[in-house]
């Protein structure tokens, strides 16, 4: 069934962002369509010698304010928001000279974009655009009658509809574009909610014009989308399409690896680590974090801190991963790794991370702020009689870090900056905890001298035992429990030195 077509008549085009706005235009005149504009936008208009109308010329008021006016008024809303097929809203057109108006092309001021500027307040306010949304919002409500373009993204797309149809649009494409248009609308409103009232984690918008479309989700029958701007956090430098998994992993590894400053690697498998290890060069690191669990390697998500160099390339390159995740590359080391099509590599950009996190469940959104607290020793109180070496102090502090980015309960074993072994996503911690002892020794590492780090307190004084009897020789644990002195009790009984952090880091 051929569906009904409306004609494109007269169109009215007012944009911030005219690029790419000249092919619209020319379709438009081709079509011959009575444009009505605006400002800078009937300049750039004129100037690409089409003709235009002045949208004061209709109305008979000019801008005013510094032009915080300039389309608000009768003539223009009611020539949009004019029902057709109402007889009424037709003698109100016929009674005040008023006519049609069939599509309307808008690309709002760039309110975000200001904002990041770090301009003065004053100036981000007056990108607050009243009368663009305005219009978007007026054309997208008629969208059984009027086409509303409402981005600079959508320009080649209208092009295209109308060139197609010799000027004509369906019911399917005008509502099609509404849809867009109220999602640009909404999420513009959000982004000014957060500037205004400054409680950015009380607003939860995903913006459609963003959305990243995934093969899939978590499973093949799950649709995934990912609502963000990648390009902000990576270059993409090659390989297959990046999956909803290996996103988890990305943001996982490049949360964890932002706690180090020296050389490190982390190798991640379903957003833990496997492996971890920080050392003088990359070189080095790569290999003690290999060390740490080379099965589980096997397809997992491997991150950088510094640049991978052809040494560390040549290493790499024996073993299948996922993705690998750097600040930069020597061209000699891309030679190498880019000589599998399909292995994902990115180098990772300096960008800011959300400081909230969401997590849609019920019928609803869970909104927190972001762990960004990391222990050091001044935060570290020593609770037993022995008092770690300054090597345990520094293993504390790197296991710590490694046990706040695992899923909970948590235990991680950590010897010469190197993870050794880990207990993750367990129901028990004493499960967790044997766990992470038994990966430490299928691999051969001698836990004597190990320190252990724990996600949460320790109910009872069970891991102290068992971590002291694999060797362990220093703790970390945040403390607050009702039966702290029992564990204290023991570790000063063994002779192992233990620290309460003060603070849980619970990742579930």
């Amino acid at each position: 069934m051929i569906m009904e077509q409306k004609k494109i008549r007269t169109a009215f085009v007012s944009v911030f962002h005219k690029e790419k706005l000249e092919n619209l235009l020319g379709v438009l005149a081709n079509n011959k369509v009575q444009i009505i504009s605006t400002g800078g936008t009937y300049d750039y208009i004129t100037a690409l010698g089409l003709v235009a109308v002045k949208a004061e010329e209709i109305t008979g008021l000019s801008e005013m304010l510094g032009g915080r006016v300039k389309t608000l008024h009768p003539v223009i809303f009611g020539g949009i928001l004019a029902r057709r097929d109402n007889e009424m809203d037709q003698q109100d057109l016929r009674n005040h000279g008023i006519a049609e108006i069939d599509m309307v092309v808008v690309d709002l001021y760039p309110f975000v974009e200001t904002d990041k500027t770090g301009v003065a307040q004053e100036a981000v306010i007056e990108k607050i655009d009243i009368g663009g949304i305005s219009l978007i919002r007026a054309a997208a409500k008629n969208f059984r009658d009027v086409l509303i373009v409402p981005s600079s993204d959508y320009y080649n797309e209208a092009a295209e509809i109308l060139r197609a149809k010799n000027g004509c649009t369906e019911e399917t494409d005008r509502r099609r574009f509404s849809a867009r248009a109220f999602d640009i609308s909404s999420t513009y409103d959000a982004e000014i909610y957060r500037y205004i009232s400054g409680d950015s984690a009380q607003v939860f918008k995903h913006n459609a014009v963003g959305a990243n479309h995934l093969r899939y989700g978590e499973n093949p029958h799950q649709k995934g989308v990912f609502y963000g701007n990648m390009d902000e956090v990576f270059t993409k430098i090659q390989g297959k399409e990046i999956s909803y998994n290996n996103l988890l992993d990305i943001d996982a590894g490049i949360s964890l690896i932002k706690e180090f400053d020296e050389p490190t690697v982390a190798i991640l498998k379903h957003n833990n680590a496997c492996g971890v290890a920080s050392r003088p060069t990359v070189s080095e690191a790569w290999d003690a974090a290999l060390a740490g669990d080379p099965v589980s390697a096997f397809g997992g998500v491997i991150i950088f801190n510094q640049e991978v160099g052809i040494e560390v390339a040549e290493k790499m390159n024996a073993l299948f991963f996922e993705v690998l995740i750097a600040p930069s590359y020597t061209q000699d080391a891309l030679g190498v790794l880019a000589s599998r099509k399909n292995r994902i590599l990115l180098q990772q950009n300096n960008f800011s991370a959300s400081a909230f996190q969401f997590r849609a469940l019920l019928n609803g959104v869970l909104v927190q702020d972001r762990d960004f607290c990391t222990e050091g020793i001044a935060e570290m109180k020593l609770v037993t009689e022995k008092q770690p070496t300054e090597e345990e102090y520094a293993d504390l502090i790197f296991a710590n870090k490694i046990v706040k980015h695992s899923r909970s309960n948590a235990i991680v074993l950590a010897k010469d900056r190197q993870l050794t072994g880990s207990g993750i996503g367990q129901t028990s911690r004493v499960d967790a905890l044997k766990q992470a002892i038994i990966k430490a020794q299928e691999f051969g590492f001698d836990l004597q001298g190990a320190v252990l780090a724990s996600d949460a307190f320790f109910p009872f004084s069970d891991c102290v035992e068992i971590g002291g009897e694999a060797g362990v020789t220093a703790i970390v644990q945040p403390g607050g429990s009702v039966r702290d002195s029992d564990s204290i009790e023991v570790c000063n009984k063994n002779g192992i030195a233990m620290v309460f952090s003060g603070r849980r880091h619970f990742r579930h």
